[in-house]
């Protein structure tokens, strides 16, 4: 239990400096295809990596779906989750220490909607576009997790699912998809007084995302039945 709840405690901070490190500057031009591709591209190396350690679910929303499946106990739910917010939280710093004075001009990736959003999405837009992306990205893993078969490729089918839902999601409210990702840059950035904003707003990407991710179980289940 020790080592899992290591692994997604590095796997969520590696997501954090690098996913929200790439939307922090933009991908120096590369703009919402860049940073779609970031996120995915830090899921496909941290499931290579560590997915033999503890599944890699470097998210809170996963585990809930797999706590609904029974793939996870409650007690290994509450270690995952407790080990992914404390690796956003250390993430998230790393990025402001990295950044350093350009921090304050550059973010550090963090979500919203109102004057938060590129398009200005409303709150229940937001809670919404986050309910049905998060969905769409944990069914995906369910199913490529579903059978042994998949194994070798469900690393590249989550990554790339992932990179889909931040295609669309990113003018949105910046695609959160994941409570802790959203937790750690919000919390840092109040902090430090970057965003006095998106830490009143995340818990739009904590409980949209957990709902989400427990409608993705259930819906998988069901369709998986014999």
């Amino acid at each position: 239990m020790g080592k899992k709840c290591l692994a997604e405690f590095i796997g969520t901070a590696v997501l954090v400096v690098f996913g929200c490190g790439v939307a922090a500057t933009n991908g120096f031009g590369t703009g919402y295809v860049g940073i779609a591709l970031a996120f995915g591209l830090v899921i496909i190396a941290m499931a290579y990596s560590i997915g033999n350690i503890s599944g890699c679910h470097i998210n809170p929303a996963v585990s809930v779906a797999m706590l609904v499946n029974k793939k996870l106990t409650p007690q290994e739910f509450c270690g995952y989750v407790v080990s992914q917010f404390l690796g956003a939280i250390v993430g998230a710093l790393i990025l402001y220490v990295i950044l350093g004075a350009e921090a304050s001009n550059l973010g550090l990736g963090t979500n919203g909607f109102g004057e938060a959003s590129n398009i200005g999405i409303s709150m229940a837009g937001a809670f919404i576009a986050e309910v049905v992306l998060t969905f769409v990205f944990v069914l995906a893993i369910c199913g490529v997790t579903s059978r042994e078969s998949f194994g070798n490729n469900a690393g590249l089918v989550i990554g790339f699912s992932l990179t889909l839902v931040h295609l669309f999601g990113l003018p949105l409210t910046g695609t959160s998809v994941n409570p802790a990702r959203s937790f750690g840059p919000a919390l840092i950035a109040a902090c430090t007084g970057i965003n006095s904003t998106a830490f009143p707003q995340v818990w739009v990407f904590i409980v949209a995302p957990l709902i989400g991710g427990a409608l993705a179980a259930l819906c998988y289940s069901a369709l998986d039945k014999k």
